[in-house]
């Protein structure tokens, strides 16, 4: 009688050594059908090589268990499984299967796949028929890896598996008695073992657990056990149909008790043998069984993925360098990008971008120069020394050249400083290496606004280095552009400011109207500067926001974005001012202007009846202006008299008549003794007054102002009265104010009469 510990001793020998293995191995002519399909990165192309051989199956059925892809509830199914997983861990799961190198190893191999594919297919089939109706691809997993336990005996002790085939061969017996006999342990319970480490599904370990014990009393007394019913059913119809070895040699178990106990007759089953070869064949040739020279065939395979897998090594090393030098811009433009001061100055913002950009490209001294303005003889030029300490400057342009080279004024490229800025060192207080300097322009909208010049302390890819220096700088050139104009119209409005408080005595209207046209020009020119470099702001911030993964940095760049967005709607008033649609004049009736301009004011102030009284002298008298534009203009003026009331319900007085009864806010009177100014003949006089809050001197000089506004900060642009009067100056007329403080505010607007 076997010593008892003996046999338990070498049954727990035999599970350590068979749950170390992490996955079967394939064969060489499987590996040749598969790795070519891998190569094309479409894993649905494999799935029928997959569905094939049990060592796949179980590798992407225990990736299906470990990662929850499948829903609970839902038909079982390999591909559908095989789809949702991730494509990268599908492959490298298909690629750290072992293949079989031993001639004898696969010849034992295929005749135990070739009885798996048989009871696999046969399994199949009987699910289909039984009722209720059975998951028929579960079945036929089970099916296909009913005998993993003894695929992993052959794989792990491989010598002593050929011993116990033999002897079951020479005894006519189940190899399970033999196993038991040798190992304590049989591979019906190894294959449970390993089913359940692998986490493929319960139902499929339950039937590699129970198919050689008596299904019909389990299945009788645990429902649970119907598929361990039916693939010991397929298993014995395969054995008689011959197909493949199962390594037992015992009469199959009789097929008529179990198809009885699953509702299954005779005829039924018949179709089934009949066509079982067949599907057999079917899936040998997919999987190549008889490939000749498959060890050769799979030798080629394998290398020509190793070549693949190396060239895509190469290609997504060198993405990961190009990604973390990216990131590294990315870093450097967000870091100067958050520290600008709106209110700095053009050289201010050099200064910061000199200096961090030595810092982050570990060059020697720069030289950071602006262009100079037109007519000018002087550019603003920033020097920072090799210790990081910074200095600004003011150079002189060079006589007999541009400051910046014709190579680099349109495009990007990198220079040798020495050929191009003798005129700059022989300025500069500072010592450069000039052998080591190098010249890069900084561009915005195609044109350089300046330039860099820095040493360059260490060898690099010149073309790979263009392409890292072409983003910051178009960045830098962005921004300094816009600081540029910024404190070109700051100063150029500074100086209007000054004409405009002090007006010319003896021709008022000459004068106003050239200092109002002088400030739409400004307002043009200020727009068309601005808009450009603010766009690249923009999608610059919208680029940063879209990388960015710290919230408190990610919430500047949105700051950053969303004050763009307002400099870009006051740039659109500022061209609405500068720039409206040149006047179509036509003759139009005054009381119709007067109308459609009430019910503007109403939309505007959604006040839906306002207090309007309206008294003209000819009510069918024509004006000769382009309507629209007139209409808009005195829908803005009758808005600012109704918000003149804090209830916007007090009165907006409106009248209307021609020059020669009354003008300028004087009552009608007779023309013979004292004639019509010059100025208002052919006019019509339209006067728009409130009782309201009214203005004191200094608001009223400013009122018609772009931008100015009595109300507080942030609630209006104070573009309304400013808009009116651009318009109404276009169509031939003016305009003009009197107010006092709490006595209300009269506003003339002169038309010319049609």
């Amino acid at each position: 009688m076997p010593d008892r510990k003996a046999d338990t001793t070498i049954a727990h020998q035999v599970e350590l050594t068979i749950g170390r293995l992490n996955s079967l191995s394939i064969l060489p002519c499987v590996a040749a059908q598969l790795f070519p399909r891998l190569l094309q990165g479409q894993f649905s192309l494999s799935a029928d090589i997959i569905e094939s051989d049990l060592a796949l199956t179980a590798r992407i059925l225990s990736l299906i268990g470990k990662h929850g892809v499948s829903k609970a509830g839902e038909r079982f199914s390999l591909r559908q499984g095989l789809d949702r997983l991730p494509a990268g861990l599908v492959r490298d799961a298909l690629l750290s299967v072992r293949v079989l190198h031993e001639p004898w190893h696969s010849d034992n191999r295929k005749q135990l796949m070739l009885h798996s594919l048989a009871v696999a297919c046969c399994a199949k089939d009987i699910a289909e028929i039984t009722l209720p109706q059975m998951d028929s691809q579960l079945a036929y997993c089970a099916g296909l890896l009913h005998d993993i336990g003894k695929f992993a005996l052959e794989e792990a002790m491989p010598k002593s598996f050929v011993r116990i085939i033999e002897e079951a061969k020479s005894q006519s017996a189940c190899s399970s008695n033999i196993e038991e006999r040798h190992f304590g342990i049989e591979h019906t319970l190894l294959g449970k073992h390993l089913a359940q480490k692998w986490c493929l599904p319960d139902a499929i370990a339950l039937a590699i657990w129970l198919h050689h014990s008596d299904t019909i009393t389990i299945y009788q007394n645990m429902s649970e056990a119907r598929l361990a019913a039916i693939v010991q059913l397929a298993d014995s119809m395969a054995r008689q149909s011959g197909i493949g070895q199962s390594g037992s040699f015992d009469s199959p178990v009789q097929i008529e008790p179990i198809a009885n106990v699953l509702g299954i007759d005779g005829e039924q089953l018949k179709p089934i043998r009949q066509g079982l070869t067949k599907q057999v064949q079917q899936r040998a040739k997919i999987l190549g069984l008889d490939m000749p020279n498959a060890m050769a065939k799979y030798a080629d395979a394998a290398h020509a993925v190793a070549a693949q897998l190396a060239r895509d090594n190469t290609k997504l090393s060198d993405e990961n360098r190009r990604l973390q030098t990216v990131s590294g811009h990315f870093d450097f433009i967000a870091e100067f990008l958050l520290r600008i001061n709106p209110a700095a100055g053009a050289i201010d913002m050099a200064e910061n971008f000199a200096t961090r950009w030595q810092k982050f490209y570990q060059t020697g001294m720069i030289c950071l120069y602006l262009a100079p303005a037109a007519n000018s003889k002087t550019l603003d030029a920033v020097v920072v020394q090799e210790l990081g300490q910074s200095k600004t400057m003011i150079l002189n342009a060079p006589e007999d050249s541009t400051p910046i080279p014709k190579t680099i004024a349109t495009s990007f490229t990198i220079l040798d400083a020495p050929d191009y800025l003798n005129w700059l060192f022989e300025q500069l207080d500072v010592d450069f290496d000039v052998s080591r300097t190098k010249l890069v322009p900084l561009l915005s909208n195609g044109r350089a606004i300046g330039a860099i010049a820095f040493e360059l302390n260490w060898p690099v890819d010149m073309e790979l280095f263009a392409e890292e220096l072409r983003a910051t700088t178009s960045i830098a050139g962005a921004i300094l552009d816009m600081a540029v104009a910024g404190t070109g119209q700051e100063r150029f409005a500074e100086r209007f400011a000054q004409l405009i408080s002090k007006p010319e005595v003896s021709q008022p209207r000459v004068t106003k109207d050239y200092l109002f046209s002088a400030l739409a020009e400004m307002a043009a020119g200020a727009a068309h500067e601005l808009n450009n470099p603010l766009s690249v702001i923009s999608g610059r911030a919208q680029l940063l926001a879209e990388t960015e993964t710290d919230n408190e940095r990610k919430r500047i760049i949105d700051q950053i974005e969303k004050n763009a967005g307002q400099i870009a709607q006051i740039i659109e008033d500022l061209m609405s001012f500068a720039e409206p649609p040149k006047p179509k004049p036509a003759r139009t009736a005054l009381k119709q202007i007067l109308n459609e301009a009430m019910q503007l004011a109403s939309q505007k102030t959604k006040v839906e009846n306002i207090n309007t009284q309206i008294e003209a002298a000819e009510p069918d008298g024509n004006v000769l202006v382009d309507s629209g534009q007139i209409v808009s203009a005195l829908a803005n003026i009758i808005v600012n008299a109704v918000e003149s009331y804090e209830d916007r319900t007090g009165p907006v007085k409106i009248t209307a008549a021609p020059a020669d009864m009354s003008y300028h806010g004087l009552p009608a009177r007779d023309t013979t003794t004292k004639p019509v100014p010059s100025e208002v003949e052919g006019m019509v006089v339209v006067q728009i007054s409130d009782l309201g809050c009214g203005m004191d001197t200094e608001t009223l000089q400013k009122a018609a102002q772009p931008f100015f506004s009595a109300k507080t900060a942030g609630r209006k642009r104070g573009m309304g009265l400013a808009y009116a009067a651009r318009l109404i100056q276009l169509n031939g007329g003016s305009l003009d104010i009197a107010s006092k403080p709490g006595g209300g505010t009269t506003v003339t607007i002169l038309l010319p009469h049609a």
